[in-house]
């Protein structure tokens, strides 16, 4: 090589630069903040159908024990400790008191030493997380939106974790009292928690040093409560999500609750999280159980299952499973009585939330885990189901005694001689849904001489006899500052009031958490200032609540949900499996239940039906039933299911 010649690297650089590369990107990929999220339905148990409010760091050890050891090898991870494990457990606490609450002098609440002792160490949960971690389980805990009542009053400083100071912005130090929404309060626990101002920075500093210090913890898992559904709070939610997206520790986001939540509310917040709430609480009654049907059809036809999530996938959740020995929502009490679902009930729940692929967490005491409900919650087909099935949808193609309950062409409940009903009694339901929807236009003022303004919507019911609805528009007039009535951004707002009831405004989000089963009937109570009161009227007609952003709509009433009939969902395995569920809704008659399989081959297609036999297992018993022809047919139990695996 001549004089000025560049010179050549070793032969065996390039290689080793290469390696150096690869070895790059596998740690890059595995490690922990790229770790894709929520890949597969999350799986685990929850604390709050058996212990409420009270469960203690002995309870809650000796069931995450027993996760490990009996669920954790069918995919059972998460073990949760749910709401109000900050609250102390004294004389005149309960689940909606002020002033029991355990927070830091950031306004951060720590647990409850008397509950929790091993807290003592680090106002935290740490050690626990620790003892959870050695059992190859993961953590989790439940968590209310925004800030406390008590550390808005007390105006305690916000943490800035860049310095470990007190906040500062514009030469000012900011406190809890400049952040917390006291007009969002949570409905159902006004006395608790309120919305976060996200849109300054002394707010998303608070949760920054929140979701920081559960990160420190070795929290994996965090469930939202009061932040969707009807207490609907998006920047709120997607700030969190953005936090999340900070931490070098990967979060699993579970929001709640999920009254009235539609595919449209989803659409735009479904990639923030990776659970999201689809119905109110689900307890051990059958109507509870029965409402999922309709819901968990609707998302499914829009093609949310399995969605693009926060750092992975999102899914649509069904609530806990309510087996086993339980307790009661809201009390100052552990478990004390037994699931009120019959068995046929129990495995009718197991089989729809497994062909809808729902995060399955359980929510019974596990030191009283009994061999039925262990097969229910263990069986190996529905398990498959639920991670790895694909094509999952209600199939709208069955007979009953010989009659389709084919929706031919018509989207949504089946038409059959056993359709799909609803008790219906005389009366209006003014629910929420996504301002979008079309169900929330066609709202207007109706002007009379000399008299108070109406907003009012016209409707037809089923009798096909078209009525208006209307409410009386009145100022607002309980501001606890006269100021506040100059402020332009209330100029637009009013009250929603009920002429011959005095001082009676109409309610966005109801004062108590609603049941899956529950539905809304119009709200009133004492007229005040507060955003769950205020409404707007917009240009395109919709009556948006000043609390969630959700716009209201007007459709009949209905006294319990009393659903009824024949329902089916189907779903396809990896290796040319078809999974078909039947699902008996009626109270008292067993139903034979009949699929062709020339319809199954309508939905699925050739590549999953290649002639009109198949083999045929039942999935619950494991029994072989044999070749197939034409159709396939079970005789259904009252609240039951059958589930068949197939081979065609």
């Amino acid at each position: 090589m001549g004089p000025g010649a560049p010179a050549c690297p070793p032969p065996w650089r390039p290689q080793l630069l290469r390696l150096a590369l690869v070895v790059f990107l596998c740690l890059w990929f595995t490690s922990e903040a790229n770790q894709q999220l929520a890949e597969l339905p999350p799986r685990g148990w929850n604390s709050y159908d058996s212990f409420s409010w009270t469960v203690d760091e002995t309870a809650y050890l000796q069931n995450a024990k027993i996760l490990a050891e009996k669920l954790l090898p069918h995919g059972y991870q998460y073990a949760v400790i749910d709401y109000l494990w900050y609250r102390r457990f004294v004389d005149g606490a309960y689940s909606d008191s002020y002033g029991f609450d355990n927070i830091d002098e950031w306004g951060r609440p720590f647990p409850d030493l008397q509950r929790f002792p091993s807290s003592k160490a680090d106002r935290g949960f740490s050690q626990i997380a620790s003892k959870v971690h050695e059992m190859g389980l993961k953590f989790g805990i439940h968590l209310m939106k925004g800030i406390s009542k008590q550390a808005v009053n007390a105006r305690t400083p916000i943490l800035d974790v860049e310095t470990g100071k007190p906040y500062v912005e514009n030469g000012r130090q900011w406190t809890a009292a400049d952040i917390g929404l006291t007009q969002k309060t949570c409905q159902w626990m006004h006395n608790g928690f309120m919305g976060v101002n996200t849109d300054i920075g002394a707010g998303r500093a608070f949760l920054r040093s929140l979701y920081r210090q559960y990160a420190g913890w070795g929290v994996d898992f965090v469930k939202v409560d009061c932040i969707f559904g009807t207490d609907y709070s998006p920047k709120e939610l997607i700030t969190v999500s953005e936090l999340l997206q900070e931490i070098d520790r990967p979060i699993v986001l579970s929001i709640s609750p999920g009254t009235e939540v539609t595919p449209a509310l989803a659409e735009n917040i479904s990639e923030h999280v990776n659970m999201y709430r689809i119905t109110g609480d689900d307890w051990d009654s059958w109507k509870d159980v029965s409402s999922h049907f309709t819901v968990s059809s609707a998302f499914a036809a829009a093609n949310k299952i399995g969605a693009t999530g926060l750092r992975g996938k999102s899914w649509p959740d069904l609530d806990m499973l309510p087996f086993g020995w339980l307790t009661d929502g809201g009390v100052n009490q552990g478990p004390h009585r037994p699931c009120n679902l019959t068995f046929d009930e129990q495995k009718a729940q197991m089989t729809l939330w497994s062909m809808a692929k729902s995060p399955l967490m359980y929510g019974g005491d596990l030191r009283h885990l009994d061999n039925n409900t262990l097969s229910i919650i263990t069986n190996p087909t529905l398990l498959k189901i639920n991670h790895y099935s694909k094509n999952n949808m209600e199939f709208h193609y069955v007979y009953v005694y010989g009659e389709s309950t084919s929706s031919r062409g018509h989207s949504g409940h089946l038409s059959s001689q056993y359709p799909v009903h609803l008790t219906k009694h005389d009366g209006i339901v003014v629910g929420l849904t996504s301002c979008s929807s079309d169900l929330a236009k066609g709202w207007f003022v109706l002007s009379q001489n000399g008299k108070s303004d109406h907003i009012c919507r016209n409707y037809r019911p089923e009798n096909g006899k078209d009525i208006s609805f209307c409410l009386g528009k009145t100022k607002p007039h309980l501001a606890s500052d006269d100021n506040i009535m100059d402020n332009e951004e209330y100029q637009a707002k009013f009250h929603l009031a009920v002429a011959d009831i005095n001082d009676s405004c109409l309610d966005a989000s109801a004062s108590r958490r609603r049941t899956a089963s529950e539905r809304k009937l119009p709200m009133f109570s004492r007229c005040r200032w507060h955003e769950n009161q205020m409404w707007e009227l917009n240009d395109n007609g919709n009556l948006v609540s000043s609390y969630s952003r959700l716009c209201a709509k007007v459709e009949s009433s209905n006294e319990g949900v009393g659903i009824t009939g024949a329902r089916a969902w189907i779903a396809t395995g990896s290796k040319g499996e078809i999974y078909l569920a039947f699902f008996n809704l009626d109270d008292t008659m067993s139903r034979n239940i009949t699929a062709r399989i020339s319809d199954l081959e309508k939905v699925l297609g050739t590549s999953f039906v290649r002639k009109h036999s198949c083999s045929c297992t039942d999935v619950w018993s494991g029994r072989n039933l044999g070749l197939l022809k034409e159709e396939v047919s079970a005789l259904v139990n009252p609240h039951g299911s059958v589930v068949s695996e197939l081979m065609c």
